[in-house]
């Protein structure tokens, strides 16, 4: 069985005319910006800024819908790994695979507190550079209601390990389990001015005004063990979806609210906002409020400052998000289930299919001399693209703004007999895009400037590739014949009067006999003399040229795939 995530062929069950061709249906329209994966269910988001790029893992919902056989129930039982994307404009976000948890913490032990490793759901990251100068990342995630574990890593991408054999967070952490009425979940983590690490968790209190189930703690230097004891956060009507930040010096924390009726707890309201100094309505169900604190440790530091993430509907029924700083600006990123509600609407999943959820994004409007967060608006739309893409690079297949009819599959274990449910720990310069007859993907914003002369792809099968402009229906502007048994570039001429300027760029496979399995392309501002004068430029650097591989781990030799030299991604087949 190959080893297979994302829609399958449902996605070519609804098709659009385009004269006597079809193409398959996308679930995300040409101009949103949400969701931010046009094919994978995710949640949970949390984010970090590396290099240029941002990286957005969640919990992989996609898994448990693959589970459940695309219909039934979301039970979360059966999420066992965390998907991970990345962008640097906002709009075209790369695919990285998934990381599997259940494969590195498959030796957690249990005690009669605890479960060893079971799932993972909402996580949670970080980083920094060591004093030698090392970039260090730690990913933190919640083992269900049971506690908190801790991955580490030393780049965005992997591969990653788990440092301990157990949980971090558990029922014996101190101050963890205050009268056993909070489970101990969803981690939220930053790391200070300071260079202290925190981390908040908790949940699923009472529903009541203060439940007293939010929970913060110090971390050792390691960032893999607790430093002291957990303590309350008052949070009102907190439930879960614990995150964390610093801003000008200040903690601020958020948290997603409870379903407790606000009439019934009026007085005590009252009584908190006037000891608070606060002048707002209760929080409404399901909500992402926030506080901030000077002292974290201390309970009655923190200040309680309103709501800033609204329920954000699109076919959700709960809540989760994490504020995100990116090149100067930050960003609401949450989930909901837009995507979903699209399948259900085209009637390719049934009505009882769900829920499962999207990640998002929308700009958010933060004061960090004040730490005031204003309330953002869910939608479709989202953000607008920070930068165009920049098409003389080479490009991932698996980087689109949206798409239609495709899997993706990690070519390194297409062969083996392994779960169809996730793509491995270290997937990321093993990824391709299947293409099977009129499917298609898209990136936004591809800026050709002058005029683009010739374009590489590199794919196996047999098949062709169109290659159209401004809509997934328009003519041809290139088309490019597949036919190999092996991933080999294949490059032609293109005219610079058509590509020239900022365009979306729609890859459509036409005439399919054997699935095309597409890697990565590359358009050139003058032709290349062959290809084998092409490869040589790219892929063969002098020995004194430092090699990475595309997690920028140092290599002694070119990789398969995507490396980095001289800081340049380069390709070898």
């Amino acid at each position: 069985m190959k080893k297979i995530l994302l829609l399958s062929a449902i996605a070519m069950m609804l098709c659009i005319k385009a004269g006597a061709q079809t193409v398959a249906n996308a679930y995300k329209g040409d101009t949103n910006a949400n969701p931010i994966s046009p094919c994978v269910f995710c949640a949970d988001p949390t984010a970090l800024e590396y290099n240029g790029r941002l990286y957005v893992y969640g919990s992989n919902d996609h898994q448990q819908f693959i589970k459940n056989g695309k219909k039934g129930e979301n039970t979360y039982g059966d999420i066992k790994s965390i998907v991970v994307f990345s962008t640097d404009d906002m709009v075209n976000w790369t695919f990285h695979g998934t990381i599997d948890t259940k494969k590195i913490c498959s030796s957690w032990v249990t005690n009669p507190w605890y479960q060893g490793y079971g799932v993972s759901w909402a996580p949670s990251v970080t980083w920094r550079t060591t004093e030698d100068g090392t970039d260090e990342f730690f990913l933190y995630f919640c083992n269900s209601s049971h506690g908190v574990g801790v991955l580490k890593a030393n780049s965005p991408l992997g591969p990653w390990r788990s440092p301990l054999n157990k949980l971090l967070i558990h029922y014996d952490t101190p101050g963890a389990n205050r009268q056993g009425t909070n489970a101990n979940f969803d981690p939220g983590v930053t790391i200070d001015e300071n260079g202290v690490g925190w981390l908040t968790f908790g949940g699923l209190g009472p529903s009541t005004f203060m439940p007293d189930a939010a929970r913060i703690i110090k971390l050792k230097p390691s960032m893999t063990a607790v430093d002291g004891s957990a303590v309350i956060i008052p949070a009102p009507f907190h439930f879960e979806a614990n995150e964390l930040n610093v801003m000008n010096g200040k903690y601020v924390y958020t948290y997603c609210s409870n379903w407790a009726n606000r009439s019934e707890f009026s007085k005590e309201w009252n009584a908190y906002k006037a000891e608070q100094g606060f002048t707002g309505n209760a929080p409404e169900t399901c909500t992402m409020c926030y506080m901030v604190s000077d002292d974290p440790t201390n309970p009655d530091s923190w200040t309680y400052k309103g709501v800033y993430g609204p329920h954000p509907g699109m076919g959700t029924n709960n809540n989760h998000s994490h504020l995100q700083k990116f090149k100067g600006e930050y960003y609401h990123i949450y989930h909901a289930a837009p995507l979903m509600e699209k399948m259900r609407e085209l009637k390719v999943i049934d009505s009882n299919c769900g829920i499962f959820r999207s990640i998002c994004v929308n700009k958010a409007t933060v004061n960090e001399e004040t730490q005031k967060v204003n309330r953002v608006t869910p939608n479709k739309k989202g953000v607008d693209p920070i930068c165009n893409l920049n098409p003389y690079a080479l490009q991932q297949a698996e980087t689109m703004a949206t798409c239609g009819g495709v899997n993706y599959e990690d070519f390194s274990n297409t062969s083996k007999n392994t779960s169809i449910s996730t793509l491995g720990n270290d997937a990321s310069r093993n990824m391709q895009v299947k293409m099977a007859e009129m499917s298609w993907i898209m990136v936004r914003g591809a800026d050709f400037g002058e005029g683009a002369r010739a374009l590489s792809i590199t794919a196996r099968g047999a098949g062709t590739i169109e290659v159209r402009l401004g809509t997934r229906t328009a003519a041809a502007a290139a088309t490019i014949d597949i036919a190999s048994s092996t991933h080999q570039e294949h490059t032609i001429e293109v005219s610079p009067e058509l590509f020239k300027g900022v365009k979306n760029v729609f890859f459509v496979c036409t005439g399919v006999t054997t699935n095309v399995y597409f890697d990565a392309w590359q358009f050139f501002d003058a032709v290349p003399e062959g290809i084998d004068d092409l490869e040589n430029t790219r892929l063969s650097p002098s020995a004194t040229q430092p090699i990475f591989d595309l997690q920028g781990r140092k290599v002694k030799a070119p990789v398969r795939g995507i490396n980095i030299i001289n800081g340049k991604k380069t390709l070898r087949k």
